[in-house]
Formats: C-alpha cells, structure tokens, sequence
C-alpha cells in the first residue's frame, strides 16, 4: 500500500475506529463516524479504477486495510469488506456514475446475496426479477423489472448507498442474474437491529423487496450470468479478504496475549507469566498459526497476481484455512490469559465472538470443504447443472 493509504488509514484507526470499537462492540452501533472517515480518506475508493478517480490498487492492498480494521473493530472491518466486495461487480460490470461515486469515497456499497429461502447457498436465489407489466423490453433493452425477494443478513442494511442484488434470471438460462439496488426504492424495507454474538455492529439486516421496479439499465452484466460475475469478481474478493480479516483478528489477539503474559506475574515465584513452560508454549502456538495463516494468504495473492493454475484452488481454501484457525486462535488466547480474557479490558473475548462469524457467512467453511474436494476431483463445483436445487 503506498503511504498516501496507508498514512490515511492509521490516522482513522487512531482517531476515529480504536476509540469507538469497544462501545461499536457493546451498543451494537453502526460504525457511521467510521464509514465517512474511511470515504474521505479515501480508502473505500482504494480498488477503483484510477480513471474514475480511485486510487487504482488491488486485491493485496484491500486485504492490508481489512487486517488493520479487524485487528481494531470487527465491524468496521466487515462493513468495508462487504463494500470492496460489492464495489468489485460495480467497477467491471456498473454505471460509471456509481463508479465515480464509489471511487470518491461518497459511496458505500453492499452484496445482497443471502436470502431466507436458500440460506448461505448463495448460488441458488429464490428471488424473482419478471418484466413489469407495459414495462417490456424494447430491442435495444431498456424496460422495466420488478424485483421480489426476501433477503437476509445483509450487511450494512440501513447505511449502504446500493446493493448488488442477486435473483433468479429474468428469461435467459443460468441460476442468476446481478442487478443495481438502490435501499430508497419503493417497495424495499429494512428489517430492525442487528443484535449478534459477534460483529455486533455490522448492520446485518433482512431485507425485503415487495414489487421493487428498476430500470433493466440497473443489471450488471447480461441476464443469468450474475454467478458467473460473482464467481469473477465477488467471490474471490470476499473470500480473500476474509481471510485478511481472520488474520487481523490473529494478530491482535497474539499481541493481547504476549503483552498480558509478559507483564502479569506470579508473586510467589517471582516470574512472569510467560516464563512459565505452559503459557510459553501456547503463546508459540498463537505465533506459529498467526504466521501461517499469514503464508497462506501471502500465496493466494501471489497465485492470483501471476495467473497461476492453482490460483482459484487457493481462493476457495484460503477463507476456510483462515477462518477455523481465528477460531482455534482466539480460543487458546481466552485460555491462556484466563479470567482477564473474560473481562472487556483485553479486547481478547470481543475478537473471539468476532472470529466465529466465518464459519457461518457464506460460503461457509463446510461449502468450501465441498468445494474444495469436488475442485481437486474434477468434479462440477456447485453440483450437477441438470439437477435442480
């Protein structure tokens, strides 16, 4: 990251994330205050494209910002994932406007993908997108759509600038087509509060579309190949970026651990925690998983950066290998710093509920197991296209 961005992102994260992270956390707040400063800094137009006015970076880069932010406040950090996410599908396949928007920081977007009838399966929308009626399509395709869907968990809910949004194809053969949302569209509610174990202020909400109409202007990409877009675009930038937002949770639990090891001490002996052998060797255990994950990341992005042949490999194993071992991480460091771990002080309990979240956000870690085993067999990776999910 050059140090125009990275210079930038301390300075938010000193001024405006670490200080409210804890109340984020216990108030189950969104992280508005954060969202701007990181707009106007100009972190969240970080990936876009220099010609509309971002800053032109890519996936290396976004996954620096995202450790950082994890390591401060999880919520924060999973809003702007989401929103690089998102803003991926909208600089390859967007209206340059939203591009702009985006690339200036003024625009904060989100994926809605999850829906209450095909739960974390997020390749099979249940959602429908039919032509309005007199609103059919004209030869050169413009027209309008109705949009009718039951959307869950969708982060940044009530705070998001545009959603891309996934639903059946309106006529054409593939198992998804991608459009532009706006949130104030007629016909669209966003559910209440987001009150979770962890990533407490997220803002992940339902949210529904009841005679939703857009322009057919508002698809990205052609009809039915939205999986083919997300599986291009979306996916491999979450997946990526999931990771960085484990390991940044890794990081700074090892370096909560170190510290209270290091510095809380047994009167009796005269010793320190961490000079006594069972500590030490769990603290190791921290370090050594930390830095694996860190290796691990570090060649997924090479593979993608130079095209190598088991570079999509890499993407789908990376958010399982990060994920499962936040969790084992943030567990040995509520372990061994015992009952202060428990206590809000150390931050240590909050980035543990923090960590459990990438088991279950989709793909989860048993989607990519599968898909990992169907990949190095040969098999179709979401299944056989003839038989209907």
């Amino acid at each position: 990251m050059t140090n125009q961005y990275s210079d930038a992102l301390e300075r938010v994260i000193n001024d405006v994330v670490a200080p409210r992270a804890a109340a984020v956390d216990a108030e189950a707040t969104f992280p508005a205050e954060a969202a701007a400063a990181l707009g106007q800094s100009g972190i969240l137009g970080l990936m876009s494209a220099s010609e509309v006015g971002g800053g032109g970076l890519g996936l290396a880069e976004a996954a620096e910002v995202i450790e950082k932010l994890a390591g401060t406040c999880g919520s924060t950090a999973m809003v702007v994932l989401m929103h690089y996410a998102a803003a991926s599908v909208i600089e390859a396949e967007g209206p340059r406007d939203v591009r702009r928007e985006i690339a200036g920081g003024g625009h904060l977007s989100t994926l809605a993908f999850s829906e209450a009838g095909s739960r974390s399966h997020f390749w099979a929308p249940t959602s429908t997108a039919t032509v309005t009626e007199g609103g059919a399509l004209t030869d050169g395709g413009a027209g309008s759509v109705r949009l009718d869907a039951r959307k869950s968990w969708i982060t940044a809910a009530a705070a998001a600038d545009s959603y891309v949004w996934s639903s059946r194809p309106l006529a054409a053969p593939g198992p998804m087509t991608l459009w532009l949302v706006h949130p104030d569209a007629a016909g669209l509610t966003v559910a209440g509060g987001f009150d979770g174990l962890g990533l407490r202020g997220n803002g992940s909400v339902p949210v529904t579309a009841e005679g939703v109409v857009v322009s057919s202007d508002a698809m990205l990409g052609a009809d039915g190949a939205g999986l083919d877009v997300a599986m291009v675009t979306a996916l491999p930038t979450f997946l990526v970026l999931s990771a960085a937002f484990s390991l940044g949770l890794m990081e700074a639990v090892t370096a909560e651990a170190s510290a209270h090891l290091s510095t809380t001490r047994l009167e009796h002996l005269n010793q320190t925690l961490v000079q006594q052998l069972s500590p030490r060797l769990d603290l190791a255990r921290l370090r050594v998983t930390t830095d694996t994950v860190r290796a691990f990341l570090a060649d997924t992005l090479s593979a993608l950066a130079t095209g190598r042949a088991d570079a999509m490999l890499r993407v789908l194993e990376v958010k399982a290998v990060a994920g499962e071992a936040a969790a084992r991480v943030t567990d040995t460091a509520m372990k061994v710093c015992g009952g202060a771990a428990f206590r809000k002080e150390l931050g240590i309990e909050r980035r543990m509920r923090d960590s459990l979240a990438a088991r279950v956000m989709a793909p989860t870690t048993d989607a990519l197991y599968d898909f990992v085993g169907r990949a190095i067999s040969g098999l179709n990776l979401l299944g056989d296209p003839d038989v209907a999910s």
